[in-house]
């Protein structure tokens, strides 16, 4: 069990924002950020402070028990972008509203956690949009 000020911390640190592909609270409005197991309890994780990570609804649920994927690129299995131990600026830049993967590791991330999906993207460009205005 994640305890209230546990979350709470985890929230602050990320800053209310998912830690994968960086949505803001504010642009879900209809789910919370979640907290979740960077490894899973499956896998062994803990629920301690250098193991939890805050993420969107989208990410948590595609992510899963899952520790790696195929990079698309060269079809070798990669582990995923893990928030605590990695610098997100290190794996992903954006074009546009669209996450592009800077390593291999931010590649396998990228499509294991289907962070493009047509949802998302639509949702990123209206934001940007509405920066531009």
């Amino acid at each position: 069990m994640i305890n209230a000020q546990l979350k709470s911390e985890i929230r602050e640190r990320a800053q209310h924002k998912c830690e994968y592909c960086q949505l803001e609270q504010q642009d879900s409005p209809l789910a919370s950020l979640q907290i979740e197991h960077i490894i899973p309890r499956k896998h062994g994780g803990l629920s301690r402070s250098k193991n939890l990570a805050l993420a969107c609804i989208d990410c948590n649920l595609h992510k899963g028990a899952n520790l790696t994927g195929i990079d698309p690129d060269s079809n070798l299995i990669t582990p995923l972008f893990h928030p605590r131990e990695q610098s997100w600026e290190d794996h992903f830049e954006w074009h546009g509203p669209k996450l592009y993967g800077k390593t291999d590791i931010g590649r396998t991330t990228i499509r294991v956690l289907n962070m493009n999906s047509d949802d998302q993207v639509s949702l990123r460009s209206i934001k940007l949009f509405t920066k531009l205005d």
